[in-house]
């Protein structure tokens, strides 16, 4: 709830599941094999489009994200924004902003509680509903959900719908409120009344479909029960093999629920009184099928996407918090139903039973890293969507923070493959227009020395994890920072490590990284039976060793220093390391420390290199002085 109490303040100071029968894959050109390896790479046109939900339409790709903001590209590499945020009354997707949402805002997110003085309209989902009625009596319209929004549990979900996808909308109805009392009650900085007679529930009852309200909605003193609730947040809507439409949404709360849909209407089709669904997860007669988490544990930002050649939907959720320090993170389940039960690799049921430290439920994707390739490590990669391109190939969409101080924020896209578990496995570098090789790739491409990355299943975004080194060798043995033994299939992508006694397995994948230049390296990436998911990028030149070696530095040379400290001469792999410093009668070269009276900062300087590749960096220590440690 505190993720959503953070994205509240940035609101105010300022898709559908993709069918591969609706799509087409990026073009030809943009998929072929690079071979101008080294030469610089053209800059990407980035875009910060926040919970980023995809759709494609024509011979374009569309993100649509919170704050009323959007982006279009034909190549899934470069985006242009065509939206203005809040702006009213000349939105482009809504037009006069107030007016139109109003039956949304009656509730929730215009100048009103954490909102006030501004609005809250996040996650929407758009696609082209072609079965939908509309007010002329024609059929078809893109369809947008929305959710509006004014405390941590106190939410709206409404549609709109539009004739063309960059809108504008026209709102329809709000399906879905959450945060409702049971007697009149108002929230800080908020004249709404909560009262759950003010909500859709009312008139849902005096018209028979529901069996009145539910003691589980609220506390012993008539409050909303954010344990057994959700927050009617971050709506997405697939559908099923039988052609049924279902919703997923919520956050945090009383978890992740599905509604069945009315896709002629738009509306949700509420189950009307309490029951148990026929693989044992709890139904609530309002908020229908709970499907992942609930007791107030972290878990928002739902996505399902159905994939035919392994006949499992599959559910992704974000834990943690939002911010770049958050630990955002995204989790993977899957089903063979739509309504679940959603399990990870090691058989946890996404819905949980009680409060629990969640960290060890549901597959980690990535967590915060960095390969030496990157100027800027990663942090807070979440709230994603995923698709599947008529070419059978998957994406995976987010948005993602830096290892920079700040919060803003990009979309990233990157491919993804099952394993032969028919797991989706995430490629470790964003879609460049690479294809991977259905053959697989010979033992001299595959063996080598690589960047390693266990992205672990904490949800603590503190830090930044660890880029350690380790060698796959030709006989079959991992060595290095991790031990273990690994092995391919002979005529395929598909790969198996062991380290620890968890069996991981993924796929190899040559790929470019994200250096400047071009420059094409053997990856993989594996998920474990533990929930863990491990990335290795090969270090296929001396370059990129150097760079590796400069990265490890980063973590070994303290920013403060009272006595003397370790300068390495040699580095991994064969690098070689000579130091200078700008004052070496405080700290010389060798790293012997003659502390004065009082603080002094010291500029320390690596030399790094390995045949003719050298690189330099800098490292900031300040030398305590005698003085100020006796104070």
């Amino acid at each position: 709830m505190k993720c959503k109490r953070f994205k509240k303040l940035i609101s105010c100071v300022m898709t559908m599941t993709i069918m591969a029968t609706m799509l087409t894959s990026p073009s030809d050109v943009l998929a072929a094999e690079t071979n101008n390896i080294g030469t610089l790479k053209e800059a990407k046109t980035r875009v910060s489009v926040h919970d980023p939900s995809i759709v494609k339409d024509g011979n374009k790709y569309y993100v649509f994200g919170s704050h009323i903001e959007a982006a279009k590209s034909t190549d899934l590499k470069n985006w242009t924004k065509f939206t203005n945020s809040y702006t009213t009354p000349s939105n482009v997707l809504f037009g006069d902003l107030s007016k139109n949402l109003a039956g949304s805002f009656a509730w929730a997110g215009e100048n009103d509680g954490d909102c006030l003085g501004g609005h809250s309209v996040w996650a929407p989902f758009v696609f082209k509903n072609e079965n939908y009625v509309n007010s002329n009596g024609t059929k078809g319209a893109y369809m947008m959900y929305y959710c509006t929004s004014s405390t941590y549990k106190r939410s709206a979900i409404g549609y709109a719908v539009s004739q063309k996808i960059e809108g504008p909308y026209t709102y329809v109805d709000t399906i879905m409120y959450s945060g409702f009392t049971k007697k009149t009650a108002h929230d800080t900085n908020s004249v709404i009344d909560t009262k759950y007679t003010n909500t859709n529930i009312k008139k849902l009852i005096n018209n028979g479909k529901l069996a009145g309200t539910s003691p589980n909605w609220f506390t012993s003193d008539g409050s909303y029960n954010t344990s057994n609730s959700p927050n009617a947040i971050d709506p997405a809507l697939f559908y099923d093999t039988t052609g049924k439409l279902h919703m997923v949404y919520g956050s945090w709360s009383g978890g992740i629920f599905e509604l069945d849909m009315d896709d002629t209407t738009g509306k949700a089709i509420y189950p009307g009184k309490e029951g148990t669904s026929l693989v044992g997860n709890t139904i609530d007669r309002y908020f229908g099928t709970k499907i992942a988490g609930g007791y107030t544990d972290s878990g928002e930002g739902p996505f399902v996407v159905y994939d035919n050649s392994t006949g499992y939907y599959y559910l992704y959720v974000t834990y943690a918090g939002l911010s770049a320090t958050g630990g955002y993170n995204i989790r993977m389940f899957r089903s063979k139903n739509p309504d679940g039960p959603f399990v990870d690799a090691a058989g946890n049921n996404a819905a949980l039973k009680s409060q629990i430290d969640n960290s060890s439920v549901g597959i980690k994707l990535m967590g915060n890293y960095k390969f030496s390739c990157l100027d800027v490590g990663y942090r807070s990669c979440g709230h994603n969507s995923s698709f599947i391109d008529s070419d059978n190939q998957m994406y995976l969409v987010y948005h993602t923070r830096f290892d920079n101080g700040t919060e803003d924020h990009e979309v990233r896209v990157h491919q993804m493959f099952k394993n032969e578990d028919g797991w989706p496995i995430e490629a470790p570098y964003e879609y460049n227009g690479d294809v991977i090789s259905k053959n697989g790739y010979s033992m001299n491409e595959m063996s080598g020395t690589y960047e390693f990355i266990n992205h672990g299943t904490s949800n603590s975004g503190a830090s930044m994890l660890s880029t350690l080194s380790v060698n796959l060798k030709n006989n079959n043995t991992i060595t290095g920072d991790v031990t273990g033994t690994w092995s391919s299939n002979n005529g395929s992508y598909y790969m198996k490590l062991i380290i620890g006694g968890v069996t991981y397995k993924g796929v190899f994948f040559k790929q470019n990284d994200e250096s400047k230049s071009n420059s094409k390296v053997i990856t993989f990436s594996a998920i474990g039976s533990n929930n863990q998911s491990i990335w290795g990028s090969k270090m296929e030149t001396d370059n990129q060793t150097v760079k590796y070696e400069a990265s490890r530095l980063q973590d070994n040379i303290p920013s403060s220093a009272k006595v003397d400290i370790t300068l390495p001469k040699a580095g991994v792999y064969d690098t070689k390391i000579s130091w200078t410093s700008s004052t070496p009668s405080v700290l010389d070269n060798k790293g012997k420390v003659n502390a004065l009276d009082n603080d002094v900062d010291v500029t320390l300087i690596a030399k790094i290199s390995k045949g003719k590749s050298v690189i330099t960096k800098e490292f900031k220590v300040k030398v305590k002085g005698e003085l100020m440690s006796l104070m």
